[in-house]
């Protein structure tokens, strides 16, 4: 049985439509991703999720709860970090979970957890003077202080530098693999390759897919394109006359051959057999960024 159940969720602000039927399901166990640009109805949908919205139609359901009728009980079993949360600047690491962990009857050890965050050495360190990754691992902190079992991250790596979001996506993966089931807010399509077992694409409110993100590229054309300098001339019917090569085109001293299947190898053994070698080589072949193009006609941003 889901853990999560989503069914054609409807949520709308005034005039504007910011949930449009909405449906999914997360599996116990796993990474759940919703990916989707800005303001494409994202935050409202795992708002509804956690039961701070009441959306006009459908239904969720949360490890068999209804998040507005069931709200006290779900809350300790849920634990939430928002997309734009702050703490009193003068408010210290281990008094700020020691708070929460007042909210929850079986609170996890907060020790424990900050050892957990790589964040003991700054137990007596006021907010204002974390770094932005620490205040990040100190809202991963909070949301996982209740010990929960469903787990809901919203953009947790916004704004961070490159080695600040591989360490906060070392500890999610750490987190899911403790058994915490994680439904995960992103418009990053590096953050959603490297940790979601599935995602559902959301674009103007609506859900235009849910695969993994292996199954969203591979329902995109499966076209490779090779990039290299030759050492030495080739003829371009030798490269073109292959049955894996669709097109050969020659960009200053670059040849760039597109194809399908296992074209790379097609390719370097006639370089080979020519004794030709492919300097600067380089392969790009579809991924995530081509997938969303293909659902929804433009890039996200």
């Amino acid at each position: 049985m889901p853990i999560i159940e989503v069914h054609r969720l409807r949520k709308r602000y005034g005039d504007k439509v910011a949930v449009d039927d909405v449906s999914f399901t997360v599996e116990r166990g796993e990474i759940f991703g919703i990916l989707g640009p800005n303001g494409a109805g994202k935050t409202t949908t795992v708002e509804c999720v956690e039961g701070l919205r009441r959306p006009e139609g459908g239904t969720v359901s949360v490890l068999g709860l209804n998040p507005w009728r069931d709200t006290a009980e779900l809350r300790q079993r849920l634990g939430a970090q928002l997309q734009a949360s702050r703490l009193p600047e003068r408010l210290k690491v281990g008094e700020a979970l020691d708070l929460y962990a007042s909210f929850y009857r079986d609170p996890a050890d907060p020790e424990e957890l900050l050892e957990r965050l790589g964040l003991t050495e700054k137990r007596s360190t006021a907010f204002k003077n974390l770094s932005g990754g620490q205040q990040q691992r100190l809202s991963i902190a909070l949301s996982l202080i209740g010990d929960p079992e469903v787990a809901v991250l919203d953009e947790l790596t916004t704004g961070l530098d490159p080695q600040a979001r591989r360490d906060v996506w070392e500890l999610i993966e750490g987190i899911r693999d403790s058994g915490v089931t994680i439904l995960l807010v992103t418009h990053s399509m590096e953050e959603a390759e490297r940790l979601c077992d599935r995602l559902a694409v959301i674009d103007d409110g609506r859900v235009v897919a849910v695969d993994t993100p292996a199954g969203l590229v591979a329902g995109v054309d499966d076209e490779q394109r090779i990039r290299f300098r030759p050492s030495a001339p080739i003829e371009d019917h030798l490269l073109a006359d292959l049955p894996e090569v669709r097109t050969v085109e020659r960009q200053g001293g670059r040849i760039v051959v597109t194809g399908t299947g296992n074209v790379l190898h097609a390719v370097t053994s006639v370089l080979a057999r020519k004794q030709v070698i492919a300097g600067e080589l380089r392969v790009d072949q579809a991924n995530l960024d081509d997938a969303f193009v293909a659902l929804t006609g433009r890039k996200l941003d």
